[in-house]
């Protein structure tokens, strides 16, 4: 493979190490790599583990388990999961990232790993990304008490891959790998599932081809592949020779100049193909109000769906509209046949949506199936609602769909860009 022409950016991957039990140890002056806690509802024995101490990771304890699996012969605390800590632990690393580059350079992928583009700050520190990284991470320790692991790498998906598979393992829990380093780190990688973006089901379909390794999909006729798989097919082919085209820049989730639109959201709980339907349409109902109040519609949907870490995976597809809409139904349908197309019946802990090709509304394409006068009226509706909620607050009018256990939406409408006001 020739990467001559690729993108070589300076990219870190980083995650925080065992986060939630790490904060928990922390908050209690215990060493997370010597106290055995779990952090889990303590009143259940059958509670699933939300993260375990890297201390029990050494003794054979998954991070994500039932507690009575946990074997009877380690001893261990339960304390109960404390998000509002969790989200103040979480900015307060990421406004350390913040002190070494612009916020724009950063991606936030979940609650406890990040993405950093470096590249056009190493001539100003006059450092190396490894030595600029170290530096992060160091930082990090002092300030917070956490420790981060970093894979670094010429784009996303080899830093990704660098920190889940070496990273972690590493001595000073840091992994750089190159181009270079394609054959010998990349092939030997299997079980797939391991593979950043590949989940179980997908790594069921790829073994019925007699796929086991990444050096067995990168070999695979790509053809063959696209033919079964789509463009998911040419996607699994170029991530298994490191080829990834993406910049954190593609990930941001602020407008552009009348390009798109979009929203994201990291939950704090695995939500599935029945929950997560209510989150979709809250975030579709809020974009379709940016649309109104910009006086935009829409031409291409993109969902974003992003699965458990521990699961690993998710997808992201775009698909262009029959004409221009602000309709929330319409775009709502849309995610979802996106979302019925690629689901894998994994835990989901991110979403995101986004509407693209923005067109002025004041010329629009009407359809054969769609009651102009019913539309006149909805969009009355709708405006009236907006004024309302602009002079009185968000959740001054809200959905029955609102109450439900499931739902963010009021929460949400408490924060600013997704965070505490």
């Amino acid at each position: 493979m020739d990467y001559t022409n690729l993108p070589k950016r300076n990219i870190l991957a980083i995650d925080i190490k065992s986060f939630f039990a790490s904060c928990e140890c922390i908050e209690r002056g215990l060493d997370p790599f010597k106290y055995p806690l779990v952090v889990a509802n303590p009143k259940r024995n059958g509670s699933i583990t939300l993260a375990v101490t890297p201390f029990l990771k050494e003794q054979g304890v998954p991070s994500r388990t039932r507690l009575y699996k946990i074997p009877k012969n380690i001893k261990y605390k339960i304390v109960p999961p404390r998000m509002s800590l969790y989200v103040k632990k979480s900015k307060e690393v990421v406004g350390i990232y913040q002190s070494f580059i612009s916020i724009d350079d950063i991606h936030i992928y979940s609650i406890d790993e990040c993405f950093l583009d470096v590249t056009d700050y190493l001539k100003m520190y006059k450092k190396t990304d490894l030595d600029l990284a170290k530096e992060i991470i160091k930082t990090v320790k002092e300030k917070t008490g956490l420790t981060v692991t970093c894979g670094i790498g010429p784009n996303i998906l080899i830093a990704k891959v660098a920190m889940d598979i070496e990273a972690k393992k590493s001595k000073d829990f840091i992994a750089k790998w190159t181009y270079d380093d394609i054959e010998s780190k990349f092939f030997p990688i299997t079980p797939l599932s391991k593979f950043w973006g590949i989940g179980k089901r997908m790594e069921r379909n790829l073994n019925l081809l007699k796929i086991y390794s990444i050096k067995d999909l990168a070999y695979y006729d790509k053809s063959k592949l696209i033919k079964k798989f789509g463009i998911m097919g040419e996607e699994l082919y170029n991530h298994a020779w490191g080829i990834d085209l993406s910049l954190i820049s593609d990930f941001k989730n602020h407008k552009t100049k009348d390009k798109s639109i979009g929203q994201s959201q990291v939950l704090f709980k695995d939500y599935n193909d029945e929950n997560i339907k209510i989150i979709i349409k809250e975030m579709v109902y809020n974009l379709a109000e940016r649309l109104r109040r910009n006086h935009k519609n829409t031409t291409v949907v993109s969902l974003g769906i992003r699965y458990s870490k521990n699961y690993g995976g998710g997808f992201y597809h775009s698909r262009k509209l029959d004409s221009s809409t602000h309709n929330i139904e319409i775009i709502y349908k849309m995610c979802l046949s996106i979302f019925n197309n690629y689901y894998d019946d994994a835990p989901i802990r991110s979403v995101s949506i986004s509407l693209g090709g923005l067109v002025d509304n004041n010329i629009e394409q009407l359809s054969l199936f769609e009651d102009y006068k019913e539309k006149v009226k909805t969009d009355s509706t709708l405006q009236a609602v907006d004024s309302i909620k602009k002079k009185y607050g968000k959740n001054s009018i809200i959905k029955a769909s609102n109450l439900l256990k499931d739902s963010t939406a009021i929460e949400r409408n408490k924060k600013l860009g997704g965070h505490n006001k």
